[in-house]
């Protein structure tokens, strides 16, 4: 009986030393092994590892890529305007021993990323007036300025074993004293804008309308010209006609006889019917028989 009592004091004893002594890694951590407070191993890997057991203690940090959004912060421009930016930032363990050694929680590396990312913030929008910052161009032309960014914080957290991966702007705010003088001055722009579109649009149009009066010029111009060519020949016709068709002393004096009674028709056309004919007259001679 003292055996089985034994057997099983045994069995219970390797059962709690082997379960001291082992430890499971998951995929997206590191574990490190302390003993009396050192750093004697470290683990990346995924499975089940050993540990020596009741003297070693494990400890897990995540090896996954983790979004810190740091809290909005003022900085100043070149051109002395005060500027808000909201920003995150993508970063990772790199160095575990190094990450414990030198910052231990992930909460006291968020405040070291908050401060060393403010201070590369400051830098970098100091030598950038808020024009440069704030306009209408397209906004991958900004990628530059967060590069160098997240190149300086990546450097400066190396030291905590602390891979930086990205620093995102989210938004640029401005101080509300800041607000209406921006806003007068965007305004400004596209009112100049749009008087230099107007400007060239008359310009354009008036072009347009003297060239099309220069047109309607030259062809009225042409035409009267050609008009008075027409008539010209029509009258020089006439005139040719008429001293073909009297040419002669009886056809002469037979045409102004047509003439004279035409003159005596549109003579009688008002109320009054009398008319005064010289005695020598030949229309006056025909009229009275002699």
């Amino acid at each position: 009986m003292k055996k089985w009592i034994i057997a099983a004091v045994v069995a219970l004893l390797a059962v709690i030393v082997l379960s001291n002594a082992l430890y499971t890694v998951q995929e997206n951590q590191y574990a490190c092994t302390f003993r009396f407070s050192e750093i004697v191993n470290t683990e990346n890997t995924a499975g089940l590892h050993v540990k020596v057991p009741f003297l070693d203690q494990v400890r897990f940090f995540p090896k996954t890529t983790m979004l810190y959004d740091i809290p909005p912060s003022e900085v100043i421009t070149s051109d002395k305007q005060n500027m808000t930016v909201d920003c995150y930032i993508l970063w990772s363990i790199s160095d575990a021993q190094q990450f414990y050694r030198s910052v231990g929680t992930t909460g006291e590396a968020e405040a070291r990323l908050n401060a060393i990312t403010y201070t590369a913030m400051k830098i970098a929008m100091g030598k950038l007036a808020q024009a440069d910052i704030i306009n209408m161009n397209d906004g991958a032309e900004r990628n530059d300025i967060y590069a160098g960014i997240t190149e300086t914080v990546n450097q400066s957290a190396q030291a905590y074993g602390i891979l930086v991966e990205d620093v995102k702007i989210k938004q640029f705010d401005l101080p509300q004293s800041n607000l209406t003088a921006v806003y007068n001055r965007m305004i400004s722009e596209r009112n100049q804008m749009a008087e230099k579109y107007t400007a060239d649009g008359d310009y354009e149009a008036s072009v347009i309308r003297n060239e099309v009066d220069k047109t309607v010029n030259i062809t009225i111009s042409n035409a009267e010209a050609q008009a008075a060519a027409l008539e010209a020949e029509g009258e020089a016709e006439y005139m040719r006609l008429l001293s073909e068709a009297y040419n002669s002393a009886d056809k002469k004096d037979f045409y102004e006889f047509i003439l004279a009674l035409d003159a005596l028709k549109k003579s009688l056309t008002g109320t009054d019917k009398t008319v005064i004919l010289d005695e020598d007259s030949a229309l006056a001679k025909i009229l009275l028989g002699s």
